[in-house]
C-alpha cells in the first residue's frame, strides 16, 4: 500500500508540475491557441509512444533479460554436470543392461544438427531406463552423493532454477536418492524389497539425467564450442572417450 501511495503522489506531482509550466507559458506569451496546439499534438503522440515503449522496446529488453537468465541457468546446469551429473551418468550407464539399444545414438559429435538432437530425444522417450542393482556399489554411490549433498543444496537454493522445471525435478530426484541412501545404516544388508525401492529411485534420477544431459550438450554445441569439445571427450556413453586430445 505504501508503494502504491508513493506512486500516486508522484504521479499527481508530475501532473501539477506540467500544469504549472503551461500556466507559466500563458503568463509570459498570453497565447492559449499555441498552448492547445502543442498540448493536443503531444496527447496524439501518446499512443505511438506507448507502442514504442511497451511493445517494441519492452520486448527487446525482455528478450535480452531472458537470454541473460538462460545463460546463468546453463552455467548452473554445467556446474552440476561437472561436479555430479557426468559421473552419475557413467555409474548408471555402465550397469544399464540394455544400453546398447541407445548408446550409439548418444555419441554426440560436432556434426550433429538440430534434427539429430531431436531424433535422439524422441528415441530416448521410448527407452526404458534401468540398472542392474547387483552390479551397483551402493556404498560407493552413497559416499559420492553424500559428499556432494551441500553442493546440491546450494543449487536448489538458487532462484534461477525456478525458470527450469525439468532441471529442478532432476535435482530433486538426485537429492532424494542421496537422502534414501544416507538414511540407511548398512546398504549392503538390505532386503530385496528395499533394493527394488532404491532401483526405482535410481531409475528416476537416471532417466532425468540423460534427458537433461542431451539438452545441455545441444546448448554447448550451439554456444560454447570449447566446452562442447570437453563434453564430447568425456561422454559417459562412449566407452572410448578420453579427455586427452589425440
Amino acid at each position: 500500500m505504501k508503494h502504491i501511495k508513493w506512486q500516486l503522489l508522484f504521479g499527481m506531482a508530475l501532473v501539477i508540475l506540467s500544469a504549472l509550466w503551461y500556466f507559466a507559458h500563458y503568463l509570459i506569451f498570453h497565447d492559449v491557441h499555441h498552448i492547445f496546439i502543442y498540448l493536443i499534438g503531444d496527447i496524439a503522440f501518446v499512443p505511438i509512444e506507448v507502442l514504442l515503449v511497451t511493445l517494441i522496446i519492452h520486448q527487446l529488453l525482455d528478450r535480452k533479460e531472458k537470454h541473460n537468465r538462460l545463460e546463468k541457468l546453463n552455467m548452473v546446469i554445467g556446474a552440476f554436470f561437472s561436479e555430479v551429473g557426468t559421473r552419475l551418468l557413467t555409474r548408471f550407464s555402465d550397469h544399464d543392461p540394455d544400453l546398447d539399444k541407445i548408446k550409439e545414438g548418444l555419441i554426440v559429435t560436432g556434426d550433429w544438427s538440430d534434427k539429430d538432437f531431436s531424433s535422439a530425444d524422441k528415441h530416448l522417450r521410448n527407452y526404458e531406463f534401468s540398472v542392474d542393482m547387483s552390479q551397483i556399489d551402493l556404498v560407493e554411490l552413497r559416499d559420492f552423493l553424500v559428499g556432494k549433498r551441500d553442493f546440491m543444496v546450494r543449487l536448489l537454493e538458487n532462484p534461477i532454477l525456478l525458470e527450469h522445471e525439468s532441471f529442478t525435478e532432476l535435482l530433486r530426484a538426485v537429492f532424494h536418492l542421496t537422502e534414501e541412501l544416507a538414511s540407511r545404516e548398512d546398504v549392503n544388508q538390505l532386503p530385496d524389497t528395499d533394493i527394488e525401492h532404491l532401483a526405482g529411485d535410481i531409475k528416476r534420477a537416471y532417466t532425468l539425467l540423460v534427458n537433461s544431459w542431451l539438452d545441455y550438450m545441444e546448448h554447448l554445441q550451439g554456444n560454447y564450442p570449447y566446452l562442447f569439445s570437453l563434453a564430447m571427450r568425456t561422454n559417459p556413453f562412449d566407452m572410448e572417450a578420453s579427455p586427452v586430445v589425440k
